[in-house]
């Protein structure tokens, strides 16, 4: 089909949708533009865009809240008498798939490190409190050592987004993809949606390109299908995924006892979750609504809810979801064949946009809306789904915001704290000081210990460790 005859039936459907604003300037572009542009529109969902529009643009549209719904079950971190045997056999299980390569790594890394005051992907930060170690480099060594450790490659899969795709894959090149065989990593972008004004129009960043943003990480269920990473996944005989996002240096990617329960219940997709600090506490809330677990957003959970206690005094909504799931490749492959899609999230943010003059501006407040899916929503699709709790102090230190709360000092503080946790676990003495702070830097490097049961058979290779020391382990 010529460039004309595309233009001209491109332009029919974006009138009939009332888009044809973003082919205003069409006739000035040059001829690779234009086919650039016809590209960008024809890789848009002109079918449900009207119902975005209507649904989510042109309205608030929160959640609707059930009429009735529980607090979700859970496996305690550790297991509760009558439950050893139960426990023992997951871990069994876990560490059998694990050595039969039946298990790969999926990092969710397409955010940009804005909030940290980081120019790149926020997979380059820095983070390890002597060697400073970017999150990549920290996730790498991990996956490595647990190849080693298992006798089996271990796949990595990256997603990206457009915003950082082409620094991150230099990254990896430039850092001989962080000790792994290049075969082993298979990076791919996530999907993007149009941003709309208030008005529900598309905008446009330039007269040849429409403004987009990433999906959201709900996104990367189908990005895993579209970009062939599933197929790669059947190919090597993947069948569990161990999804995670990119700012959390604690992620225990390999938890054999999480791989365990998840396979031994047929479960499709499963949750690690904490028990949540406060009622209010900025983390989605597991519940149980018809019969599925669900999680409901923080800002979504009534506070008769949130504040809701049991006898004890505990919450009775405590579990908060952490981004961190173990998700079958054969439930993700079911959800990609028949148009799937997760209910979609408004977002009202400040978005650069062509004005009516071809000029391009930088609002100074909130102009517009972006779309987005989360993972979690898919949990009401599984068929079986099991939650595990971790420890905070074991597997969650996200590193989100300059200073302050998740900022980068928290995260290395809680490093070395589980560092020198597992040592002394082992029975190795440090120092502490009055009010039980560690008082030395420790670094344990993934290739010294993957949990603290690997730390017993090293403690010969631990120094002496004085107050005010830097020592790291590896």
């Amino acid at each position: 089909m010529d460039l004309t005859q595309n233009y001209s039936q491109i332009r029919e459907k974006l009138a009939a949708i009332g888009q044809d604003q973003i082919i205003e300037y069409y006739d000035g572009l040059q001829d690779a533009q234009k086919a650039d542009l016809l590209d960008q529109i024809s890789r848009l969902d002109l079918v449900r865009i009207p119902e975005w529009v209507d649904n989510y643009v042109k309205n608030e549209h929160s959640m609707e809240i059930p009429s009735e719904f529980d607090p979700a079950p859970s496996y305690p971190p550790t297991p509760a008498q009558g439950l050893e045997n139960e426990y023992a056999k997951a871990i069994q299980l876990g560490e059998k798939l694990l050595s039969e390569g039946k298990v790969g790594a999926f990092v969710v890394a397409g955010g940009q490190g804005t909030r940290l005051g980081f120019d790149g992907p926020k997979g380059d930060f820095q983070i390890s409190p002597i060697k400073n170690k970017t999150l990549f480099t920290v996730f790498g060594e991990t996956i490595l050592a647990a190849s080693k450790k298992y006798g089996a490659r271990l796949p990595w899969y990256v997603m990206t987004s457009p915003l950082n795709n082409a620094d991150t894959v230099k990254s990896f090149e430039k850092n001989d993809y962080y000790g792994l065989n290049k075969e082993d990593v298979f990076i791919f972008q996530q999907g993007t949606m149009p941003n709309f004004d208030f008005e529900g129009k598309i905008l446009l960043s330039a007269k040849d390109t429409i403004a987009k943003s990433p999906d959201g990480h709900g996104g990367s269920l189908k990005a895993l299908s579209d970009s062939g990473a599933l197929a790669d996944m059947a190919k090597r005989g993947v069948e569990y995924i161990s999804y995670y996002q990119v700012d959390n240096p604690l992620i225990n990617i390999f938890s054999p006892l999480f791989i365990g329960f998840h396979a031994q219940s047929g479960s499709d997709m499963s949750s690690r979750a904490l028990v949540k600090c406060h009622a209010k506490e900025k983390v989605g809330n597991f519940c149980i609504v018809d019969g599925k677990i669900t999680v409901i957003e923080y800002s979504d959970l009534p506070d008769e809810y949130a504040e809701k206690t049991n006898d004890d005094g505990s919450l009775v909504f405590e579990l908060g979801s952490i981004a961190i799931h173990m998700i079958s490749r054969s439930f993700v492959e079911h959800l990609n064949k028949d148009g799937f899609a997760l209910p979609i999230h408004r977002a009202v943010k400040k978005i650069p946009y062509l004005d009516g003059s071809g000029s391009l501006v930088e609002p100074d407040k909130p102009n517009g809306v972006k779309l987005e899916t989360f993972v979690f929503d898919a949990l009401p699709l599984a068929g079986e789904s099991v939650i595990l709790q971790t420890l905070r102090e074991e597997e969650f230190a996200p590193v989100k915001n300059a200073e302050g709360d998740d900022s980068p000092a928290v995260t290395r503080r809680m490093m070395i704290e589980r560092a020198a946790c597992w040592l002394e676990k082992a029975g190795f003495k440090l120092p502490r000081t009055a009010d039980g702070a560690v008082d030395c830097v420790i670094e344990m490097a993934p290739s010294f210990a993957l949990c603290a049961e690997d730390v017993e058979a090293k403690l010969d290779k631990v120094p002496q460790m004085d107050a005010g020391g830097e020592y790291y382990l590896e």
